[in-house]
């Protein structure tokens, strides 16, 4: 087995392979071949039971301790290998995250296998501290991010963040990075696979209410709402880019850090259109699962067996259902609403892909007054949408100091 072989020779295989092209099998059947120990598995929390099907299915010879990078630190016991699933989430820089540090801390020593469908989402420079978890990592030699960089990245002039100067390392030097990772890398596409299926995409335009209308144009203008729950405030571009998201879909986070449902139209929009079918939901802002709930009732859950074993909805949030579970089951995916990250669209479009699939339907859910259809024209052009494209949008101007 060719991961099999990397392990032995190099200390790391990095599977990039497409989704559901099986990296998680392809990963647990060459740990077979590593151990008859103990393997640890670092997902993501909604993954891990799906993880522990596929073990249990292929009866290997060790023992698997499947876990959520978020308690990595309590895990216990010595370890012969690790899997470590969409792995690009340790791609942070110009410093490592957090989990990064505890894989790095705690496992550097031992054998690593890495998942992921996207090893470099948005920079080549995500790549240093992928590998920089590992003492076989081939760019060991340099100490840290910034010494890596002087050779594997073009340092572009410097950019004002946050009022402070600040180098930009977001231009990594593509072909000297692949060149000197590609002995670790399996590639494995969907058409590779047998893969026939395509994404079609559709949109739903709703009409907001007045309410909602009033809310967006008041903020644009005052900067601040008050209210008898508490307030919607915009001090700065960003609050204000991110309460116009909210309110344009119905929900809002206020001062008090109270999440309120202030109009439903888009979840009735949903319900209805799709009142004879089975769906997979997906919603950016946590308020937004409530309007959801209120709409749908007892037809909605956010559990991933429950949904495969009955006919109810499910409903997921973004960022924590776009990697590592299959809706196959659902008839289309539906987005409430879109994320600003560029890589969130390109994962979770895919949750319904199998083998035998020949078409798939997502339905963006837009609404008459946000910014959704310049996110996703960002998004589906592989860009965040970022504060600097809305401020460019919406023409919106602030002083310096705080607005109170």
């Amino acid at each position: 087995m060719e991961c099999f072989a990397k392990l032995q020779k190099y200390g790391i295989c990095y599977l990039s392979m497409e989704v559901r092209t099986g990296k998680t099998l392809t990963s647990l059947a060459a740990a077979d071949f590593v151990t008859n120990g103990r393997v640890l598995f670092l997902t993501k929390k909604k993954a891990i039971s799906s993880i522990e099907d596929d073990y249990r299915q292929l009866k290997p010879n060790y023992e698997l301790v499947v876990i959520n990078n978020e308690s990595m630190h309590k895990v216990e016991g010595d370890f012969d290998l690790i899997i470590s699933d969409e792995h690009h989430r340790n791609g942070a820089y110009p410093k490592p995250n957090k989990g990064t540090k505890i894989i790095k801390e705690k496992y550097s020593h031992l054998p690593m296998i890495f998942l992921s469908g996207t090893p470099y989402p948005e920079s080549y420079s995500q790549v240093y501290h992928q590998y920089w978890v590992s003492d076989r990592s081939p760019f060991k030699s340099y100490i840290n991010f910034y010494k890596w960089a002087k050779d594997y990245v073009n340092v572009t002039q410097q950019r004002r963040a946050g009022g402070f100067l600040a180098n930009d390392y977001s231009e990594g030097k593509k072909d000297k990075i692949i060149d000197a990772i590609k002995h670790t890398m399996i590639t494995y596409t969907q058409s590779e696979a047998g893969f026939k299926s395509e994404i079609k995409e559709k949109f739903l335009l709703v009409d907001m209410s007045d309410k909602t209308h009033s809310l967006i144009k008041r903020l644009k203008k005052d900067k601040v709402i008050v209210g008898s729950s508490g307030n919607i405030v915009a001090d700065t571009e960003l609050k204000l880019m991110q309460k116009v998201h909210q309110l344009a879909s119905g929900t809002c986070k206020l001062d008090t850090g109270k999440g309120v449902v202030i109009d439903n139209s888009k979840a009735i929009a949903i319900r209805d259109k799709f009142e004879n079918n089975k769906i997979g939901i997906f919603y950016k802002f946590k308020a937004e699962l409530d309007c959801l709930v209120v709409t749908f009732g007892d037809n909605i859950t956010q559990d991933l067996d429950e949904f495969n074993s009955t006919d109810k909805h499910i409903a997921l949030q973004i960022v924590s259902g776009r990697e590592g579970i299959s809706l196959r089951n659902a008839d289309y995916i539906v987005y409430f609403n879109i994320d600003f990250s560029a890589i969130s669209y390109w994962q979770s479009r895919d949750r319904m892909t199998t083998m035998d699939r020949q078409h798939n339907e997502v339905y963006w859910v837009f609404s008459d007054v946000g910014i959704e259809k310049k996110i996703y024209k960002a998004v589906e052009n592989k860009k965040d949408y970022t504060l600097s494209v809305f401020r460019r949008d919406n023409n919106i101007t602030y002083s310096q100091s705080s607005l109170f």
